[in-house]
């Protein structure tokens, strides 16, 4: 008698059941915009002032409620340029009580007790004076500060003045004073392409304006602002245009305001269609009136309105996520989104067990430019015949299968949606069978024949597999 007649059905099963290789999966993301998502789209003004908006009608739908205000007009912003060992510069003729050459280069470098020495080009002490050193042009001349600033602008001029200050671990802060509408004039063609609409470029004047005058460090360290995206971008009067300074010059002292005070017109590059509101994406920020979630209905100007697939191995994940994952990865669920689709809060599941993470985690961990995302997991692996299936005791086929198959699953996926078998052939996808998602989100398609063969299901693909001849 045979073996297989000896053994109980159970570990009969056991020992004829398919083969399946080692599952493999894919992340499939998917997203849209670019930035925080929060106050004014640039691309979505530039879409509305392409449309025939003015800049007063685009500031007031990105700024629920708000009006336009005028600046008191003597508002000087303080933006700290570099912090190096010495501070090298040009085309002063003053600093402090002190006469100089505006053809001549000189130094000026922190010192103890909270003073600043000037030196000469060679480097050598001229004079000392009680910090911040004032470093000016009495004919009102833009002043050269040599080296790269933290714009990435290396030798560059600046309107106002420029104020020393010794900084930390002896660097010397080097800090462009400048009005605030010089300020913005260099800020504009840095936020927005000087080619825009003027529409557009006026609503980005306003908000710079304001928001420059409401995220002030009120002087804190002896300045205001970054000079790069910390803040607004700066670059002085290399980031000038004819078209911004436009913009600048004709909405002059204009800011938004909500019940007469000025409001912080946060703004980014595209936002998908739909903004955000704060307290979706920065933790602990308080809801504000002026700030909530809008249409955006010509935000499609962007090449970022909509992105992806970005298509990740499990392996990739992993490396990306890091100590996120418990155990081997399996999905992202989302398990908040905010006013627009963004991601609030998540969770990465693993084999052994789930992680909760933030929107702006996933964002940073895989490089992606917005957290309005949806991730696509597909799982796949191939089952074969096992080697010697046999019809067992009165002709019932033991063998879970009796061809070689592609089976497996698609988070989120939806019950009936369509699953494509594609197969790789003369150098492309060619389709090779199909089959719906069933109500537990798996599938399995027949394979017809020995290759390499993939499944996609809906926008999401799944990883590579091969059937050996």
């Amino acid at each position: 008698m045979s073996l297989r007649r000896l053994l109980p059905l159970t570990v009969l099963a056991a020992l004829t059941a398919a083969a399946p290789a080692v599952a493999k999966s894919n992340l499939t993301i998917r997203g849209a915009g670019f930035g925080h998502g929060v106050g004014m789209s640039q691309y979505g003004a530039l879409g509305m002032a392409k449309q025939g908006w003015t800049h007063e009608r685009i500031l007031a739908h990105y700024y629920t409620g708000t009006q336009l205000g005028a600046a008191s007009g003597d508002e000087v912003v303080r933006v700290l340029l570099q912090s190096p060992q010495t501070a090298t510069f040009t085309g002063a003729t003053n600093a402090g009580t002190k006469k100089l050459d505006p053809g001549k280069v000189y130094g000026a470098r922190g010192a103890s007790g909270n003073r600043v020495e000037l030196t000469n080009a060679a480097g050598r002490r001229i004079a000392t004076f009680d910090a911040p050193l004032r470093v000016t042009n009495a004919a009102d001349e833009p002043i050269k500060l040599r080296g790269t600033a933290g714009n990435g602008v290396t030798d560059g001029t600046y309107r106002g003045w420029l104020e020393i200050r010794p900084g930390a671990l002896g660097e010397t802060l080097a800090i462009n004073a400048v009005g605030l509408e010089q300020y913005v004039a260099g800020v504009v063609a840095n936020e927005s392409p000087a080619s825009w609409p003027m529409e557009a470029l006026e609503a980005q004047a306003v908000a710079a304006r304001t928001y420059a005058i409401t995220t002030s460090r009120s002087g804190e360290n002896g300045w205001d602002q970054y000079p790069d995206t910390r803040s607004q971008v700066y670059r002085g009067v290399v980031g000038e245009h004819p078209n911004t300074n436009r913009a600048v010059n004709g909405t002059r002292g204009q800011i938004v305001t909500y019940g007469g005070e000025p409001v912080t017109t946060y703004f980014f590059s595209t936002s998908g269609g739909r903004t955000e509101s704060p307290e979706n994406v920065w933790p602990g920020a308080e809801p504000q009136p002026y700030l909530r979630s809008v249409d955006d209905p010509y935000d499609d100007e962007s090449p970022y309105h909509r992105w992806g697939p970005i298509v990740k191995t499990r392996g990739q994940v992993e490396q990306a996520l890091g100590s996120l994952v418990k155990g081997r990865f399996k999905r992202i669920a989302i398990t908040q989104r905010g006013d627009s689709p963004r991601i609030v809060k998540a969770a990465v599941v693993g084999t052994r067990g789930r992680t909760t993470v933030t929107g702006e985690q996933l964002k940073q961990r895989f490089g992606l430019r917005d957290t309005w995302i949806a991730f696509n997991s597909v799982v796949t692996e191939v089952e074969t015949p096992a080697a010697g299936d046999a019809p067992a005791e009165g002709g019932a086929v033991a063998a879970s299968i009796d061809r070689p198959r592609v089976v497996g699953e698609a988070r989120p996926g939806k019950p009936g949606t369509d699953v494509v078998l594609q197969r790789r052939q003369g150098g492309r996808w060619v389709k090779a069978g199909e089959t719906r998602l069933g109500t537990t989100r798996r599938y399995k398609v027949d394979l017809p024949a020995a290759g390499r063969y993939r499944v996609v299901i809906g926008d999401a693909v799944g990883p590579v597999v091969r059937l050996a001849p």
